[in-house]
């Protein structure tokens, strides 16, 4: 802070004492006597602008020591900290002291969500490259020993190995677009069968190989949502039942219904989660013991579908039992119009 500067600040105050001043040496020179008038004025002048110097100048230097340590706590090392701040002497500098207080803790909690983020989000890149090199080096392995075998045979495991990277692709583009959702969704009415069935179609090989029987009810049942994101939604939740379904197991889908929604149900034979791993099943990066003990996992589509469902307003609950069954709900509330209440 400079002289001029806190000089500037005080200009009110300067102007105040112009006009006082001016007041007084007029209503001194009404006095009868002139030179005893003209007389008086100066003496006032020259005390009151040396009071008025005195106060000016101390008050500058009395605030300089405050910013100057204040200058020095801040930017001490050369990294800005916010230890050992000077005493607040006045209550505007207290009331500064408050406000760096509140801004230093806004600005390092909004530190650490990019912090927090950038680490999440290297996090899942390290876990999905080690998850989509499995396919890629599987295709090498498939390759390496095709001597003897029927073309059809290795096309039709590659194929299984590419589907598998397209999905972890897949997963990866939603996961980069989660955060501009509100620019990229259309709501619109949509066929929860149509939704299903086009996922089950993208994994019939695999229900095949693995002599999966799946079974879904007929009943057309429509919701108010986007379908892009919701056959994602869809698909995260039968790649998981399809993951960790054994061979000769059963996936089915249900629907129910009641006055506030209607609900979308997916249960497989699968492995199962258990009881103490239940809760933190949207969690981002986590993955249950029962899965870890079976396979890898990013620990990412659940967590992306608990996302997205909350995005469009919808929800998603899970049940399930170690060993037995897992049970996925969707859940799309109903949205009254007027012309509901009308009828």
């Amino acid at each position: 802070m400079t002289l001029p500067s806190y000089l500037k600040d005080k200009r009110y105050f300067i102007l105040l004492y112009i006009a006082l001043m001016m007041f007084i040496s007029l209503m001194l020179l009404i006095n009868e006597d002139q030179r005893l008038a003209i007389h008086n004025i100066i003496y006032t002048n020259v005390v009151c602008f040396s009071l008025v110097c005195i106060y000016v100048i101390g008050g500058y230097y009395y605030h300089k020591k405050f910013f100057k340590d204040l200058s020095k706590s801040l930017y001490a090392d050369g990294k800005v900290i916010f230890q050992d701040l000077p005493d607040s002497k006045t209550n505007a500098q207290k009331l500064y002291l408050q406000q760096l207080k509140e801004l230093n803790r806004a600005y390092t909690k909004q530190m650490q969500k990019l912090y927090d983020e950038k680490q999440d989000h290297q996090d899942f890149i390290l876990s999905w490259i080690h998850e989509v090199k499995l396919p890629i080096a599987t295709s090498y392995l498939i390759m390496e020993k095709s001597d003897g075998k029927s073309i059809d045979d290795i096309v039709d495991k590659l194929e299984d190995e590419m589907q598998k990277i397209d999905s972890y692709v897949e997963q990866a583009l939603y996961y980069s677009r989660i955060d501009a959702f509100s620019k990229d969704y259309f709501i619109e009415e949509v066929s929860l069968n149509r939704i299903i069935k086009e996922n089950v179609k993208k994994y019939a090989k695999l229900f095949i190989h693995k002599h999966i029987r799946f079974t879904i009810d007929e009943e057309e049942v429509s919701v108010q949502t986007d379908s892009k994101w919701l056959s994602f939604i869809v698909d995260q939740i039968l790649v998981n039942a399809l993951k960790y379904t054994m061979e000769d197991g059963q996936i089915s889908c249900s629907y129910e219904e009641d006055e506030k929604e209607k609900r979308m149900v997916i249960l497989d034979s699968g492995v199962g989660i258990s009881q103490a791993d239940l809760s933190r099943v949207f969690e981002k990066g986590f993955t249950s013991s029962v899965v870890r003990s079976h396979t890898k996992s990013t620990g990412m589509g659940l967590y992306l579908a608990k996302q997205m469902t909350q995005k469009l307003d919808h929800d998603i609950s899970i049940q399930s039992k170690e060993g037995e069954y897992t049970k996925v709900v969707l859940h799309f509330p109903k949205f009254y119009t007027y012309l509901d209440f009308e009828d």
